[in-house]
């Protein structure tokens, strides 16, 4: 313990003499660079010594600023080099009965620039350096094996020259050697660029002139915004690293790629949206292989454009024109972008849902979208051609069972009136006892419908009454309602299906069946779902029965949710927190 005190007391008598005036003789202030001539992007080690005979008085002790320990004003070299890092050690010794405290500053010096460059002097309390020239030489050493040279960096591009917003592939190699303890490689960067990462950075292992390297390679994809030159600033990387014996050395390397001409938009381009890219494409998906659909018919057509080189931002909106007679609803259009070693590929999603209202024929344009091949160096185009929708009216059928005496009498239309009275009153009298049953038994089938148009009425009133399947508790009761609704296509099944499943998901407050069937993520119970609205509640112009309801789909689709919902081993929790709340 008294050895502790004693030997920190020493070294605080010592800090204290060399931080306050003290009584100094035979000064003196060394620089030694480690070498005088370097390559650009090696770092330079500066030693700079000083010395001073010091006098320890116990009176100014306690006058001592730690925060203010000498050094000399290296701060001089600036403007020629940059100063990577800083070191300082302290030493006592005892000449001729008098201490003499030594003092050793250790600087990484970086030469901003080539050519004959000066360490000015430096100045230490009274004592002052000589000035030092550097020789800092212009390229690569001629043999990186001779020289040690422990890092560099490679810098190519995939095209001598690009179009103006057309992608340019820009990879960056850094090698070193020996354990790299720290490292900084910066990124490309320019104003009138937009630059992606293509990935993470890949690490492998090469030979260069039989000198094993580890080697880290990022690539870019560069989008120019304006014709001419493009010069990029120079890539550097800075870091540290320890030898084979231990030793901490700085690195420090720059590479500049060469310039890239940029050239303009060709004259011969005749579309509105400038698109340079290796490969575009246009495709649909929807619509019915014949192209015959009925009024009131729900069909989604999906168009997808996907281009090769170009970012998803670039590509244009896709046109949403439709013919009288069909009721289009776009959706969001949705973009993507993916990245992959060789460049960007975008796509553009849009889906539109259709519902002819009017029979006939419609004609969906055609899209046309101009690009440029920027590997042929020519202008393409990519087309959906014109579709041709044959819309009938879902009311109408036809009528093949046509008795032969209306086919002879439309078929001779010049018949005398009087000839066509005669034949049915001849009729009347000779088929009498027939005409009796016959009226007979139309009286018997009108009161059999009357009686299932009354049974389905009432059928329909406890579906969707108070006391039904809306307020009913039990779900497997619900769910029979809901299948049978389904099949029959009755106006409550919309309903009945969101009461079913606020059953079965209690807590998520379903309101409208399109929301039940999203959140259930079943595309064919969307697709039946939508199918069932729009011949519910579509406008039926003809004023006839619509076509037969297929409801087998759709009672199948809920069949398949509640089948699958029963392996879950535990219902969903209700939200923590009300609908709408971030």
């Amino acid at each position: 313990m008294v050895k502790r005190i004693f030997t920190s007391i020493l070294c605080l008598l010592w800090l204290a003499a060399i931080g306050l005036p003290a009584q100094a003789q035979n000064q003196q202030l060394t620089v030694e660079p480690d070498r005088t001539r370097l390559y650009e992007g090696e770092v330079l080690t500066l030693t700079v010594k000083g010395s001073m005979e010091i006098d320890i008085n116990l009176s100014n002790l306690f006058d001592f600023d730690m925060s203010n320990l000498p050094s000399p004003n290296i701060e001089k070299v600036e403007p020629d080099f940059e100063i990577l890092a800083r070191n300082q050690q302290y030493s006592i010794r005892t000449v001729n009965s008098r201490m003499v405290g030594e003092i050793t500053w250790t600087y990484q010096l970086a030469p901003k620039k080539t050519g004959e460059l000066t360490i000015p002097a430096l100045k230490f309390r009274e004592s002052m350096s000589e000035p030092v020239t550097i020789e800092v030489v212009d390229g690569t050493p001629p043999n990186q094996a001779a020289t040690g040279r422990d890092s560099f960096i490679e810098l190519s591009a995939d095209k001598a020259e690009v179009y103006v917003q057309e992608q340019l592939i820009l990879t960056i190699r850094l090698f070193f050697r020996g354990n790299l303890i720290r490292g900084e490689l910066s990124e490309p960067d320019h104003p009138h660029v937009i630059i992606e990462s293509l990935g993470r950075q890949q690490e492998s292992s090469q030979y260069r002139d039989g000198l094993r390297y580890r080697v880290v390679e990022r690539r870019y994809a560069l989008f120019p915004q304006r014709p001419g030159m493009l010069k990029l600033p120079p890539i550097r990387f800075e870091g540290q690293m320890r030898d084979s014996a231990g030793k901490l050395k700085f690195l420090r390397d720059s590479e500049e790629l060469f310039e890239v001409p940029v050239k303009d938009v060709p004259a011969q381009f005749s579309g509105k949206t400038w698109l340079p890219a290796t490969g575009l494409a246009l495709e649909e998906s929807g619509l019915p292989p014949s192209l015959e659909v009925t009024t009131g018919e729900n069909l989604t057509r999906e168009i997808r454009m996907t281009a090769a080189g170009l970012p998803s931002e670039t590509l244009p909106p896709l046109p949403d024109q439709v013919p009288d007679g069909l009721r289009s609803y776009p959706e969001a259009p949705e973009r993507n972008t993916e990245t992959t070693p060789t460049g960007l590929t975008s796509s553009l999603s849009q889906s539109v849902a259709l519902v002819p209202v009017q029979p006939g024929t419609m004609t969906l344009p055609a899209i046309r979208i101009p690009w440029w091949d920027t590997e042929a160096d020519r202008e393409r185009v990519a087309v959906i051609p014109a579709r041709t929708l044959m819309v009938t009216d879902a009311g109408t059928a036809p009528n093949t069972n046509v008795p032969a005496d209306a086919a002879t009498t439309s078929a001779n239309p010049d018949t005398p009136e009087k000839e066509n009275a005669s034949s049915a009153q001849n009729a009347s009298a000779t088929d009498n006892p027939w005409l009796w049953t016959s009226l007979g038994l139309a009286l018997l089938w009108l009161i059999t419908a009357l009686a299932w148009w009354y049974s389905r009425k009432h059928y329909r009133q406890r579906d969707t009454s108070p006391g039904g399947a809306v307020h009913d508790t039990n779900e497997r009761a619900v769910f029979e309602r809901l299948i049978r609704a389904a099949r029959d296509g009755s106006p409550a099944a919309p309903e009945l299906l969101v009461a079913w499943a606020n059953l079965k998901a209690p807590g998520r407050g379903f309101h409208s069946a399109t929301e039940v069937a999203q959140y259930f993520g079943h595309n064919t119970l969307l697709s039946e779902i939508r199918n069932l609205q729009a011949r519910l509640f579509a406008p039926d112009q003809s004023g006839q029965e619509p076509a037969p309801w297929d409801g087998r789909p759709l009672a199948k689709s809920l069949q398949e949710i509640r089948q699958s919902q029963a392996t879950d081993e535990a219902p969903d929790l209700p939200p923590l927190y009300p609908r709408g709340l971030g």
